[in-house]
């Protein structure tokens, strides 16, 4: 399938290599340009625009950083609305807030473009290794026509609803992670800080009810000390602040929610925003005045 290709960053560019090792034919385009000739070097074909990818796909899919970035590539000047044509379908992969995936859609569906909102969850590692989850939002036609796309992708596609219900699912997804790394985080300088080798913690409790994914990916960053982003700090504010803003329109509150986020804000205001969100054990250590340790 010859399928378009929009945000090559940590998760867009591997996703995108398995699409090509997949056998895909692949229209790339990115700001950054070493990045495109990486992928071009695999055989992928480098377009301009978003407009010029869609006029030579059938099927585009992005992967950008957040909602004012998706309306602009696909609703602004150049945009995929532009080089919209008959047969043509849009995934997003993007996590944004669920309004603005309805607010695209209705835009691309006034011109006979399907849409479905498909954000990940995994990861750099499982982006690289083709595991990630898709939660999945839209009609069902859509869904069973392309699901074998995103399992290519993905170990887990599931759909949860018409357009924006899977961006619900991710902002849920999200919450879910955000409180289990502060968890984390808490229990290992609580350790510490009572004089227990806080590595040995984790090896007790990770096979018990305390453990869980996040424990299994985060814990070791955080003993290492190794906040290289897999999932940066200011994404995940993004993602808590859509949480947050989700859930007043519709009337549920998230107070866990809103105290992680003003957890993590701390941590972009002393500079580590660019970071690993497993560098929220960074905000533990600041309240303990001490520093996680491995054995």
């Amino acid at each position: 399938m010859r399928i378009g290709f929009i945000g090559l960053g940590i998760m867009g560019k591997p996703m995108a290599k398995n699409l090509v090792e997949a056998g895909h034919e692949l229209v790339v385009r990115d700001s950054n340009a070493a990045v495109v000739a990486e992928l071009t070097a695999l055989g992928a074909t480098k377009a301009g625009t978003p407009k010029a990818v869609a006029e030579q796909v059938d099927l585009v899919l992005t992967m950008l950083p957040n909602s004012p970035h998706v309306k602009q590539v696909v609703l602004g000047e150049g945009g995929i609305l532009e080089g919209a044509h008959t047969g043509l379908a849009y995934i997003d992969m993007s996590s944004i807030a669920p309004l603005v995936s309805r607010e695209v859609s209705e835009a691309l569906s006034a011109k006979g473009i399907p849409m479905l909102d498909a954000p990940v969850s995994g990861g750099e590692p499982k982006a690289i290794d083709g595991t990630l989850s898709f939660m999945v939002g839209g009609p069902q036609q859509l869904f069973d026509r392309y699901e074998h796309v995103l399992a290519v992708m993905g170990a887990s596609i599931v759909r949860v609803g018409e357009i924006g219900a899977g961006n619900i699912a991710k902002l849920a997804n999200q919450i879910v992670v955000a409180v289990n790394v502060a968890a984390v985080s808490e229990a290992l300088i609580f350790a510490q800080k009572a004089g227990v080798d806080a590595e040995a913690v984790y090896q007790a409790i990770r096979g018990g009810l305390a453990g869980s994914t996040v424990m299994e990916a985060k814990a070791p960053m955080m003993l290492d000390r190794n906040f290289t982003p897999g999932f940066r700090i200011m994404l995940h504010i993004k993602d808590l602040a859509n949480a947050i803003d989700t859930g007043h329109s519709v009337g549920a509150p998230v107070p866990l929610t809103a105290a992680l986020l003003e957890m993590m804000t701390a941590l972009k205001v002393d500079g580590h925003e660019l970071e690993d969100h497993s560098g929220l054990v960074q905000y533990y250590e600041k309240l303990a005045n001490t520093r996680l340790t491995r054995s």
